[in-house]
C-alpha cells in the first residue's frame, strides 16, 4: 500500500459539508484506507492578486488528506475525479490552463504518492506539478508532514513552506481539531 497526500478543496456551495463529502466517498472506497487530515484553511483564489479580495465569500476552503491505497496512480485518479463529480464539480471544458482557475464545488489533486514520479498524461504528474508553490497547499501538508521529503526537490515540506514566495492568504478556519 502506498501513502498518498490529497489536496481538496472548495469554494463554491456548502465547502464545508463538501470537504466532509470527499473525506466520507474516500473512506468508503475499496483499496484506500483514510489514515488523517489536517486542519482547514480558508484560502485567498489564486486568480486573484494577493490581498485583493476582502470578502472571504469566494475563497475556498483546503486540507489535505493522508491516505494508504492500494490503488495505482491512474486509478486513484480517476477515482478522486468520480468523487469530484458525484459531489457537483462539473468540468467547464475550458482549455486545461483557462479551466485552473475556476470556481469549484470540489477539487481534489494527488500532490505526493509514496515516492513515486511520474508525468503519464496531462492530467496525471506525480509530484504534484505546481505544489511547491502553492501555500493553500503546503500549510495543511505541512500539518501532517512536516519532514516529508519531495522526490523531486530534495526538500521538506516544511523547508518549501518555508521558501515559498506565494502571497495568497491561508488562514487556519475557525473549526475543532477534529472538523471531519
Amino acid at each position: 500500500m502506498a501513502r498518498v497526500f490529497l489536496s481538496i478543496g472548495s469554494n463554491l456551495g456548502d465547502r464545508l459539508e463538501l470537504l466532509r463529502g470527499a473525506l466520507e466517498c474516500l473512506r468508503v472506497t475499496a483499496g484506500i484506507r483514510l489514515l488523517e487530515v489536517s486542519r482547514v484553511y480558508e484560502t485567498e483564489p489564486w486568480e486573484s492578486a494577493p490581498g485583493q479580495i476582502v470578502n472571504r465569500a469566494g475563497w475556498f476552503l483546503n486540507c489535505v488528506a493522508a491516505i494508504e491505497t492500494s490503488l495505482p496512480p491512474a486509478a486513484l485518479l480517476a477515482r478522486v475525479q468520480d468523487i469530484e463529480g458525484s459531489l457537483g464539480r462539473v468540468r467547464s471544458g475550458a482549455s486545461q490552463e483557462a479551466g485552473r482557475y475556476e470556481p469549484r464545488t470540489l477539487d481534489i489533486d494527488i500532490l505526493l504518492y509514496g515516492e513515486e514520479v511520474l508525468s503519464a498524461s496531462d492530467d496525471l504528474h506525480i509530484p504534484h506539478l505546481l505544489m511547491h508553490e502553492r501555500g493553500f497547499v503546503l500549510k495543511p501538508l505541512a500539518d501532517l508532514a512536516p519532514e516529508l521529503e519531495h522526490p523531486v526537490l530534495y526538500q521538506t515540506v516544511r523547508e518549501l513552506l518555508a521558501a515559498s514566495e506565494d502571497e495568497h492568504q491561508v488562514v487556519p478556519a475557525d473549526l475543532p481539531s477534529r472538523w471531519w
